[in-house]
């Protein structure tokens, strides 16, 4: 069983960088796509990004250009860089771990409990 924490949220402010870190216990990541989601106050959680587990990486159209996954699998580690942060990015993100590299959340079998980014002047 995999455990996955996040971190790195942050209040910023538009314009602004930050990058969240997912550490994996219990197995090793470099067997699993890892994905990024996001869940925004009322809103449906959505699909940001994933990689695969031989680093394919693959981006929600909102998000290209912006947003840098990338994996250390020595560190069991993956991250998400965001750049140019705007305030409609605000929500709890979250990363999540599937058998196969998908961007549907229902594929995903182990979650961590969410990093809070909040985007605001």
């Amino acid at each position: 069983q995999v455990q996955l924490v996040e971190s790195g949220g942050a209040l910023v402010q538009p314009g602004g960088s930050l990058r969240l870190s997912c550490v994996a216990s219990g197995e090793t990541l470099d067997a699993y796509a890892v994905g990024w989601f996001r869940q925004a106050p009322g809103k449906e959680r959505e699909g940001v990004s994933c990689i695969s587990s031989d680093g394919n990486t693959y981006y929600a159209d909102s998000v290209k250009g912006r947003f840098t996954i990338s994996r250390d699998n020595i560190k069991n580690t993956v991250y998400l860089q965001i750049n140019s942060l705007k305030p409609e990015d605000t929500a709890v993100y979250y990363c999540a771990t599937a058998r196969w590299t998908t961007m549907t959340e229902g594929e995903y079998d182990y979650w961590g409990q969410g990093t809070q980014v909040t985007v605001s002047s």
